[in-house]
């Protein structure tokens, strides 16, 4: 209840601004993305994967499959999760070589995945975080109603199009401002709109903005 409770709080206020800035695993995936090479997009179906798993090995199974003193598992993160293999599992076998003689499927699995999760994230954008994470599921439930986040100002917007091109998780911030996938990591604001048509806001009041400038003919 204490860690829903201050997941719910975090993503009150920032909403997936925390995917977008403060995920180790996501900026991991940033840099493979760097690596040249064909770049691949990935079908938008595959986005409600990360959903799917929060309700089944976040909420559900650890509620239903419990042992003896009714605590169940973090199936998540114990069967699935390449993060924890990253910044966790495979630390502690270089801090602690006495746990190698302790390997067996379970990590080989894992770090399985981490080898597939690496190898997607050179050839597509963020997999992870748009198709499995749970944590992004959970902090998307929130993105409309946070306290810090994006707002779209029509009016000001010319169709150019331009932050579809610079977005990593591949929405149309122009035509879906609302979107739960979008992770908040203002480089349509920064880098593409050249029109104030996108700006942050804190509580409803602009945190500022480019100056809306003058369109060409």
């Amino acid at each position: 209840t204490y860690v829903v409770g201050f997941m719910g709080l975090l993503g009150a206020l920032f909403g997936r601004f925390i995917c977008g800035w403060a995920c180790p695993f996501g900026l991991y995936q940033d840099l493979l993305y760097k690596i040249p090479g064909k770049k691949f997009s990935i079908p938008r179906v595959l986005g409600y994967g990360k959903y799917l798993l929060l309700g089944l090995t976040v909420i559900l199974l650890p509620l239903v499959v419990v042992n003896d003193f009714g605590i169940g598992l973090p199936w998540f993160c114990k069967f699935i999760c390449p993060a924890g293999t990253l910044e966790a599992g495979l630390p502690m076998l270089l801090l602690s070589p006495d746990l190698r003689a302790t390997l067996g499927l379970l990590f080989w699995n894992k770090l399985f995945l981490l080898g597939a999760y690496s190898l997607w994230s050179v050839l597509a954008s963020r997999p992870f975080c748009r198709t499995t994470c749970p944590l992004g599921g959970f902090y998307a439930l929130f993105h409309r109603h946070s306290l810090i986040r994006l707002k779209f100002t029509a009016d000001n917007c010319t169709k150019c199009d331009a932050c579809h091109t610079v977005c990593p998780v591949e929405i149309h911030f122009n035509e879906t401002p609302q979107s739960g996938e979008c992770i908040n990591c203002l480089r349509c604001m920064t880098e593409a709109c050249k029109f104030d048509a996108i700006s942050l806001e804190f509580a409803g009041q602009p945190l500022g903005g480019k100056k809306e400038k003058a369109i060409q003919a």
